[in-house]
């Protein structure tokens, strides 16, 4: 099969994707809707995972910086770098609390597995409904600014569609919902 036809083919399943993707985040959070380590939390229909990053984590309080392709975006990024750019999240109850909170929003969301926890920092992969393409979605609550920095990056591919940017928003407004009724 011709390179461009495989790629007209993915796109169109991308967006396919997209618009069988499940309801806003915001629209789930007052459900208990459980995570994809349950069989109800739904499996993808194909497993392009990709292999894991090896230079997630902190590295001397920070995150990875995104690489050149649009499908990451991070709060540690330049402001003038508007392609990767995304604030950090606020909050305003007691740090320990925060982390925890943001914690049971990311576990109720659907396809999300959390792979590394502490008082300081979270990783979570987000698995695509259809495809089961993987995002690696990181957060680190910096005690020093006030704020959890975050960065989310697809594993494969130049263009996610913004999803990780869409996905980082919905994620910051269930969690501001939250933390500021705490």
């Amino acid at each position: 099969m011709p390179k461009s036809i495989f790629t007209a083919l993915l796109i169109s399943l991308l967006v396919a994707l997209l618009a069988l993707s499940p309801a806003p985040l915001s629209a789930q959070a007052s459900s208990t809707r459980p995570n994809n380590n349950t069989p109800s939390g739904g499996s993808p229909l194909f497993s392009f995972a990709g292999k894991q990053p090896d230079n997630l984590g902190l590295n001397q309080g920070k995150l990875a910086p995104c690489p050149d392709s649009p499908n990451c975006v991070s709060s540690q990024c330049a402001t003038a770098d508007t392609e990767h750019s995304i604030p950090a999240f606020t909050y305003q109850s007691e740090p320990l609390q925060a982390i925890e909170t943001l914690k049971s929003v990311l576990q109720s969301m659907p396809r999300t597995k959390l792979i590394t926890e502490n008082s300081t920092y979270l990783y979570a992969e987000f698995a695509t409904p259809l495809m089961g393409f993987v995002d690696d979605v990181e957060f680190y609550l910096d005690e020093a600014d006030q704020v959890i920095h975050v960065r989310s990056a697809s594993r494969l591919g130049k263009s996610d569609l913004g999803v990780n940017r869409k996905r980082v928003e919905e994620i910051r407004a269930v969690f501001s919902d939250l933390d500021s009724t705490k």
